[in-house]
């Protein structure tokens, strides 16, 4: 078997003692990639645990884990409670979740995730999906470039970098990640360059995997599959998705406040668990996808 290169998994330890794991019981890894958490929740079952994975990338489909607990799930993890129902799950113990790009995934040139090679711009998580990087970059309009870069990068620059694109696209088509660099160069300061590509990389690839509208699509399915006292770790890269887990884990809503009863009471499904986790020195040192990293924990209540 053929086992594609994935960094060590982030917060690994914090992560999995979060899920309070029951030697019995049933546990969902939604982003799979490289097997690390999985293979640590593994650890913790006994022979009558079982453990559901999610991927919607085909390379992790190769990492798979050959033992008769697990089970890996090539679906996106939006349609979580579908899936777990097929397979004849309706609750579980525990939801572990590491969202963004997996190290794999920014590791290999030719998915187009990083801004340190040239390649085509795609930027899928899941290569059969129709809407690619590319498609963003040529095919949308100005308006609609500009949300993309304020909303999901969080860039003041948007209209400027939006107004450059289209104009420049009528030359030619933006094909390579070397060719939107340069197309942006006049707009990326030398001090400041790598921080605003990794914006503009940021706010094109959630586009492109319509991130934000899955983390609410899945994180308002977790209350009804997870039993009462189950646990849930979840790790957040950027501000836009910590925000959201934080609001959901207090409010058990995105935006608003959630209503009291006449008591003062507020009906909210989740308590969270512990403070804010960050990694340690020595960790980011080993690997710097952690630097940005924050796991946030919750349960049932």
């Amino acid at each position: 078997m053929i086992v594609m290169e994935y960094h060590n998994p982030v917060l690994l330890k914090e992560t999995v003692e979060g899920l309070n794991i029951k030697e019995d019981g049933v546990y969902v890894d939604v982003t799979f990639g490289g097997g690390g958490h999985s293979k640590e929740i593994l650890r913790h079952l006994g022979d009558k645990g079982r453990l559901i994975a999610f991927d919607q990338d085909q390379d992790a489909l190769l990492n798979t884990i050959d033992d008769s607990r697990f089970l890996l799930i090539n679906e996106n993890f939006r349609h979580l409670k579908r899936f777990l129902r097929f397979h004849g799950i309706k609750t579980v113990d525990g939801i572990l979740a590491d969202f963004g790009v997996s190290s794999h995934q920014f590791d290999v040139p030719d998915r187009g995730f990083s801004t340190r090679f040239e390649a085509m711009l795609d930027m899928r998580m899941n290569q059969e999906d129709a809407l690619s990087a590319y498609h963003v970059v040529n095919d949308y309009s100005e308006e609609e470039l500009k949300r993309v870069f304020y909303q999901y990068g969080e860039l003041r620059q948007a209209p400027v970098l939006a107004r450059t694109i289209v104009s420049e696209r009528k030359n030619e088509a933006i094909r390579t990640t070397e060719q939107l660099k340069q197309v942006l160069k006049k707009h990326l300061p030398p001090r400041r360059e790598n921080k605003i590509l990794a914006q503009i990389y940021q706010a094109i690839r959630i586009e492109v995997n319509q991130e934000i509208e899955v983390l609410k699509e899945f994180l308002l399915q977790t209350p009804d599959v997870l039993v009462k006292g189950g646990r849930l770790s979840f790790i957040s890269y950027h501000s836009l998705e910590d925000r959201m887990v934080k609001r959901f884990i207090r409010n058990g809503l995105f935006e608003g406040e959630a209503e009291k009863d006449v008591f003062g009471n507020v009906d909210v499904p989740l308590k969270k668990v512990g403070k804010l986790i960050v990694p340690g020195e020595e960790e980011i040192e080993q690997n710097n996808r952690a630097r940005s990293a924050r796991l946030r924990i919750a349960e049932r209540i």
